[in-house]
This record gives C-alpha cells, sequence and structure tokens, in this order.
C-alpha cells in the first residue's frame, strides 16, 4: 500500500498549490527544499524538478502536465471525436506530426507564468507530475514514450481531474506504473479569483438557469476586484452552464450527432431535424446559444457539412456583398429592398443550418469596407454597410425574443420590448407586406414542438401588434394579456409536476371523484405551504391536469409499445396531434422506456422520422 506525503501552500495572493508525492517508502525520501529570501519551492527527484516561484513554474525531467477541459476550448481533432476522453494531456518534449503521430524528444526542459498555465490549460485547476523509477529506460525521450503508454489513457478519461478528487487520482496513476520503489510527484495548481468567480456563478446559475442584475453584480464586482480579464470569465461561465446536468445532456447528444456527421462527411435529413430539435429544446429549457454555437466552430472547422438550398443562398449572400463592396459603386443605389430581404433570408437558412459561412462573409465584406474607406473611398460606403447589420441586428433580436416567448415559461416581456417589437415589425414589414410574418411566424406556428401556451402567445402578440398599428389598441393591454396568459402557464406547470408526483408517490388509482378531490387537496395544500400559489386552483384547470396524466400513462402503457412493435409513425402522430400533449415531455417519455427497457434509441430516432 502506497503512502503520500502533502504540502500545501500560496505563491503570490492567487495561486495555490497542493504537493503529492506518492510512493511506499516516501515518508523516508527528502523530496523538496524551499528558498526563502527567493520564495521558491523546489520539488525533485533525480533526474526530474519542478521549481514553484512568484513568476511561474519551472520544470525539467519526465511527466507533463494535465487538467479537465474547459467546454469550448480547442481539442485535437482525435479528442473531440471521443467522448470519454475529457482532460487534456501535455507530456514535455512530445510532439504531434501531420499524420497524427506522437513523436518524443530529450528536451523537455521549459517554464511557463502561472497565467499561460490558466489560460491554455483549465482556468481553476492544472496538475503537473513526474515519477522516479528504477523501472523506466535511461532516456527522456523513452521515458516519456513509457509514461504515455502506462498513464496517458487513464489521465485523459479520469473523472477524479475535474472533481480534484486526489485520492483517487494518485491511486489510479501509482496503480498503474507497477513498481513497488517508485515515487510519483504531482502538484497541483488553484487560481483562487477564478475559483471564486466560478464557485458563485455556478451557484447563482444551477439554481434556475437565471442571474438577476444584483447577482450578475456580485459577479462584476469579483471580476473587478481580482481583475479578471473578459476572456476568462467567458470561459469560466460557458464551461458552468456546460455542466449543468440538464443542460449538458442536451449538449452532449448535439455534440455526438455532429460528430456522427463529421466522419460521414454530411449532414442528413434525419441527423438536420434531431439538431433542429434539440436547439429548440434547448431555448424551452434556457441553455445558451452559446454553446452551441462553440460546438458547430469546432466540429464544422475545416468540414463542408451544408445543404444544396443552403449554398444557394450563400452564393447569393456572396454576389450581393461583392457587387457592393467589391467594386467601387456607390453603396446606396446598390442596395435595395430585395436585396435586403435576400440576405435576411440567407443569414435565417444559415442559422438554421448551423452554418457560419454567411457570418464569415460578412466579417469578410466588414474589413473590406474598413480598407475601401481606410483608401480614400467616399464615407458613405460605412453608412449603407450600417444600414444592412441594422436589419441583420433586427432579426437577431427578434429572433430571440420571440423564440423565448414561445417556448420557454416566464420570460419577462416589458412595454418597451414590445414597443422596440412594434418598430422593428414596422421596418420589416416595409421591406415587403407581410414580410415579419412570413420570417418570425408563419414557420414557428407550424413547429410540432410549439405548445399550447406558447402558441396562444405568439398569437396574442401579432393580434396585438396589428391592432396597436391600427390604432385599435394600446401597448399597455397587450402586456396585461401576455402576462395574464404566463402566469395561467406558470400555474399550469407548477399543478401538473405536484400531481404527477402526488400520482406516482401516493395515488395508484385517482379515477373516483372523491379521489381526485382528496388529491386536489393536498396538493392546494402543499403549493399554499411553499408559497407556490396563494388563491385556489380553478375547477377546469385541475380536470385539465388530471387528463393529461390519464392521456400521458396511456400513452406510455399502451400506444408506445404498439409504436415500437410497428413501427408505427402514423399512430404516434395521430396521437401527438390530437391529444394536445407536450412533445417534450412525451419524448423524455420515450427515452427513459427505451433506456429502462435496454432499447436501442436509433431506432426511436427511425421511427419519430417515419424511417425504415
Amino acid at each position: 500500500m502506497h503512502k503520500d506525503i502533502r504540502l500545501h501552500g500560496m505563491m503570490g495572493n492567487q495561486t495555490e498549490y497542493f504537493v503529492m508525492v506518492a510512493g511506499n517508502d516516501s515518508y523516508q525520501r527528502y523530496f523538496f527544499n524551499i528558498v526563502q529570501e527567493d520564495d521558491r519551492l523546489r520539488i525533485f527527484s533525480t533526474g526530474n524538478e519542478i521549481v514553484l516561484s512568484p513568476a511561474g513554474i519551472r520544470y525539467h525531467g519526465n511527466g507533463g502536465n494535465f487538467c479537465e477541459y474547459m467546454f469550448g476550448v480547442d481539442q485535437p481533432p482525435s479528442d473531440l471525436a471521443k467522448p470519454d476522453i475529457i482532460n487534456r494531456l501535455v507530456v514535455y518534449g512530445a510532439r504531434s506530426n501531420e499524420d497524427g503521430a506522437v513523436s518524443f524528444s530529450d528536451r523537455t526542459a521549459a517554464s511557463e507564468t502561472y497565467d499561460t498555465i490558466f489560460f491554455e490549460g483549465n482556468a481553476v485547476c492544472n496538475y503537473f507530475f513526474f515519477v522516479h523509477s528504477q523501472e523506466l529506460p535511461d532516456t527522456l525521450k523513452k521515458q516519456q514514450e513509457q509514461l504515455v503508454k502506462q498513464l496517458g489513457k487513464s489521465i485523459k478519461r479520469s473523472t477524479a481531474v475535474g472533481d480534484e478528487c486526489d485520492d483517487t487520482l494518485i491511486a489510479e496513476l501509482f496503480r498503474l506504473l507497477d513498481d513497488d520503489t517508485c515515487q510519483l510527484s504531482v502538484v497541483k495548481l488553484i487560481h483562487r479569483h477564478h475559483r471564486e468567480y466560478r464557485n458563485l456563478f455556478r451557484s447563482l446559475y444551477f439554481k434556475n438557469k437565471k442571474i438577476s442584475d444584483d447577482d450578475f453584480k456580485r459577479l462584476t464586482d469579483i471580476a473587478a476586484t481580482h481583475k479578471i480579464d473578459r476572456y476568462q470569465q467567458e470561459r469560466i461561465r460557458i464551461d458552468t452552464m456546460y455542466r449543468n446536468p440538464a443542460n449538458k445532456r442536451i449538449v452532449d447528444e448535439y455534440r455526438a450527432i455532429l460528430l456522427a456527421c463529421n466522419a460521414k462527411g454530411e449532414i442528413s435529413a434525419l441527423d438536420n431535424a434531431r439538431l433542429t430539435r434539440l436547439k429548440t429544446l434547448s431555448v424551452r429549457n434556457k441553455i445558451p446559444g452559446a454553446l452551441f454555437h462553440t460546438l458547430d466552430e469546432m466540429l464544422n472547422k475545416g468540414s463542408n457539412l451544408t445543404s444544396n438550398r443552403e449554398c444557394d443562398h450563400i452564393a447569393a449572400t456572396r454576389e450581393i456583398l461583392e457587387g457592393i463592396f467589391f467594386r467601387e459603386v456607390d453603396i446606396e443605389s446598390r442596395i435595395d429592398r430585395d436585396d435586403m430581404l435576400q440576405l435576411i433570408i440567407a443569414k435565417k437558412i444559415a442559422m438554421e443550418n448551423r452554418d457560419h459561412t454567411f457570418d464569415q462573409l460578412m466579417l469578410d465584406a466588414s474589413k473590406a469596407c474598413d480598407e475601401k474607406i481606410r483608401d480614400g473611398v467616399d464615407s458613405s460606403l460605412l453608412d449603407g454597410f450600417s444600414y444592412i447589420v441594422t436589419y441583420l441586428d433586427r432579426f437577431d433580436s427578434i429572433s430571440s425574443l420571440i423564440s423565448k416567448l414561445a417556448f420557454m415559461e416566464n420570460v419577462r416581456i416589458t412595454e418597451e420590448m414590445l414597443r422596440s417589437l412594434l418598430e422593428h415589425k414596422a421596418a420589416f414589414d416595409n421591406l415587403r407586406e407581410g414580410c415579419f410574418q412570413e420570417l418570425f411566424i408563419r414557420e414557428l406556428l407550424e413547429n410540432t414542438y410549439l405548445g399550447s401556451f406558447g402558441r396562444r402567445k405568439v398569437r396574442t402578440l401579432m393580434n396585438g401588434l396589428e391592432a396597436i398599428s391600427a390604432g385599435q389598441a394600446a401597448i399597455e393591454e397587450l402586456h396585461r394579456q401576455l402576462t395574464e396568459i404566463d402566469q395561467e402557464e406558470r400555474m399550469a406547470l407548477v399543478l401538473l409536476e405536484h400531481v404527477r408526483d402526488r400520482i406516482r408517490n401516493f395515488y395508484s388509482k385517482f379515477t373516483t371523484k372523491s379521489d381526485q378531490e382528496a388529491l386536489r387537496r393536498e396538493v392546494v395544500e402543499e403549493l399554499k405551504t411553499k408559497k407556490l400559489i396563494s388563491a385556489d386552483i380553478k375547477d377546469q384547470l385541475f380536470i385539465e391536469i388530471i387528463f393529461t396524466i390519464k392521456k400521458e400513462a396511456m400513452y406510455l402503457h399502451t400506444l408506445l409499445p404498439q409504436i415500437i412493435a410497428e413501427r408505427n409513425m402514423a399512430l404516434r402522430e395521430d396521437f401527438l396531434e390530437n391529444s394536445g400533449l407536450d412533445r417534450f415531455y412525451v419524448e423524455e417519455l420515450e427515452r427513459e422506456y427505451y433506456e429502462k427497457n435496454g432499447l436501442d434509441i436509433e431506432e426511436l430516432y427511425q421511427i419519430r422520422k417515419g424511417l425504415s
């Protein structure tokens, strides 16, 4: 059984270190010394050394460093393609060749600042290590090659790294060295300021996936006090949001589909439908779009995974932009309403297909515009480009707001937002009559995932905007109507959750009127105790909730087994269309059913799309 000795201290006011030395006789070995006047800590064994100082870390010998990958950082394609690889491993003196093979050298000495370590590695926690063993070869490059073979697979897959379970990590690695006389030295570095920022953000975000203005100020104050740069703040927030369990499952499924598409070199109709469904579900679950955008960028890099229909619109975009910006022609005479509408439609299709070619074309056009103005072209060129950017920004703003209104509950819509939306609608309808409805509403109302409350909110919004434009209603009235629908939706969701829970745990039968009345009394009492409601529940709402739960049970226990056995998509669609049940929740029931019964989830995707 190995023993370990640990040192703990600080370098400066932000970098915390833990030194762990493990071996069967580690307590008998001299492995460190401290230079008081230079505030340096030296950890060593024969041929190996790590020196910590206020400026950074210096090392030579064998070993390397590792950390948990943060979501969104660049990863080698070989790591990205394997979901079980969750950690970054850097071995001193190792280089990856063009063919992907790794070569080693004896040149392993180097130094790094702490800023570089926490920038290139994990923003919060990074590990360095070396090994002393008589079983290792004589040359450093052969030692490194052997250590990679012995430890590499475990290091890159160990959950103990991200969990910072040092006891588990040391035990895993020491066992793999298979040498009772060896000594394993591990240095763990913690960025205390980044950890404080991450822990606060995680505690706030994990409560309800929402950061209030007051809470955001607390985060801003920490960042300002510790001078945490914006990039580190962003990567910490994105990584934390990804690790929320509800987010992670959806994002990982999205990632798996993209990886499979990358391997095939194309996105099929089925794949595209699954990706679109996950993006829609992400809005409902308040998952930040940045998580999906980051994956698209990483996995589409160097690939062409677009459809022909999309390419037609990208070609049209390039033609319009080249005609405007890459020729010295007056921009105001070149951009007309049809051109502007064509650019907006191209952006819409690019967003739906997760292709960032459109954004790249706009970036290239922006650079060309700047260069031409710098070279003396009339500054009106900039005004023309601003005209395009303004419309595209309007599109982004409206898409985000209406999507949230349609698919999320508890969306805060203010009168000011409605006034802004009214102005945007007028601007789009100025391009072509009915343009706003065509771009933002028509396909949304055809979306089978749009629930009954979302559909009511979207229709109320459109009817209200039309009435306000005609002078027949006021902003305040529309705001009141949307608020009432939102409150009703919130009540229905809370009631449905608690009634389901009660039936699952206490009421195996709830068919009689007396059973339902008892159930209602208990649920109302519980909700009032938790201060989730203040008034009684309307009879009709409770009846609808009971009916919904009955339909869910019938589907799960009767129809779903038949649908699976017959691969009957028509039966599934008929039930979903006529039952009025929430498709997202039904799909969760289906997924749980498949997992519980050990069925192949791919068959479910085939049934959903009606494929054999």
